[in-house]
């Protein structure tokens, strides 16, 4: 009796699994005798990561939900590039005819995936595909490489600080990668360009610049940032990633600001006085349209496009999510949509050009303060960098 008992419990728990999986699949579309047709990846962080993952997968719910087309995120079980490759490989024998993928840490998995799968079309987001060693470098036509002109959201940033009156600056890169090394190129000439508008003497603005060598939040990173405001720094430019999460946490105890990165994170820390965003929704929406609906996919295809203040793909926060007629500029001092709306314009009429790229002695493209103030031609602007 005992073992009818036993056998008995154990297929009414199979059955129970089998019809809660079933639920749990059909709940998410009808897709599931064809699959899900566009796929993201994400990378080593979580889908509501309020950075790359999150943007990018807020554009693919936008553009498919409105045009009823089936949809799917996944995560690697692992963070390298054969776990990306992987969960390639899972959203392809998915259904997947559209595979988004959300920074460069998918270059190399995106460079084996584009001639492994070539009816798939990728959509590679702040990165070009390449060989592990980088010795090579080639973008199939079924590839769009997305990139950002990150120094000019870094030069509203610094704009918006200095116009404000503060004259105290930080920066915190994670490391000297071209996208982060922009952002922080751009924050210095914005800021110069403020103080010259301001009529500010010589030397007016400084700026303690920094890279943590890390994405993350740590203790370290946290003492970083607290030693900086301890020091006075009014504002930190945190533009690494979790390394914002130190640097708020630090403003937060500090009573000073924080400028936060790629998407708005005004909704982490009221310590955020503004974001220097990527348009990722926005450019991701703009790549699927050219697939779905305006047959322009050539326009993208097999090179790398950029995404700046002429076609909205950068720019500083000027909407807040549930508040249509929200102030996002709510947490300056005095800085204005109508301050924020006219630098903008030169951006995206190229009357005011900031430089991306200088020429750094140190492998790792660490640039000295001389180089820096050299480079950009900094006056007003003095630098220290730790």
């Amino acid at each position: 009796m005992k073992r009818f008992s036993a056998i008995l419990l154990v297929l009414v728990l199979l059955c129970f699994s089998v019809i809660t999986g079933c639920g749990s699949t059909t709940s998410q579309s009808d897709a599931t005798s064809k699959g899900f047709e566009i796929a993201l990846i994400t990378d080593k962080g979580n889908i509501d990561d309020k950075s790359f993952n999150q943007g990018s997968w807020e554009g693919v719910v936008a553009f498919a939900e409105a045009n009823k087309i089936s949809h799917k995120y996944y995560k690697p079980e692992e963070a390298s590039d054969a776990g990306y490759l992987a969960a390639i490989d899972l959203a392809v024998t998915g259904g997947a005819k559209v595979i988004v993928t959300p920074g460069f840490l998918f270059e190399v998995p995106i460079y084996e995936a584009q001639s492994k799968y070539p009816e798939v079309k990728f959509i590679l987001l702040d990165g070009t595909p390449h060989t592990a060693d980088y010795k090579t470098f080639k973008t199939n036509d079924n590839v769009a490489s997305i990139l950002y002109s990150e120094e000019e959201p870094g030069y509203l940033a610094g704009y918006a600080a200095v116009l404000d009156g503060m004259k105290k600056l930080g920066f915190m890169g994670g490391m000297a990668v071209p996208a982060v090394q922009a952002f922080g190129y751009g924050y210095l000439q914005g800021a110069e360009a403020a103080a010259v508008k301001l009529g500010l003497p010589a030397g007016a603005i400084s700026v303690t610049y920094h890279y943590t060598g890390d994405f993350a939040e740590t203790d370290t990173n946290k003492a970083t940032a607290k030693t900086m405001y301890q020091e006075g720094t009014e504002v930190i430019f945190a533009c690494g990633g979790s390394v914002g999460k130190s640097v708020m946490s630090a403003a937060a105890e500090a009573g000073k600001k924080v400028i936060g990165v790629d998407v708005d994170q005004r909704y982490d820390s009221e310590t955020v006085i503004t974001s220097a965003t990527k348009g990722l929704g926005a450019s991701v929406i703009q790549v699927l349209e050219s697939i779905y609906k305006t047959d322009k996919w050539s326009t993208y295809a097999g090179k790398s496009t950029y995404f700046n203040a002429s076609n909205n793909g950068v720019g500083l926060p000027t909407t807040i999510i549930g508040k249509q007629d929200g102030n996002a500029f709510d947490r300056f001092k005095s800085f204005s949509k109508k301050d924020y709306e006219a630098i903008y314009a030169s951006l995206a009429d190229s009357s005011i050009d900031p430089v991306r790229t200088l020429k750094v002695e140190d492998t790792n493209g660490y640039a000295t303060a001389k180089e820096l103030i050299t480079g950009l031609k900094l006056s007003k602007v003095t630098v220290q960098v730790r």
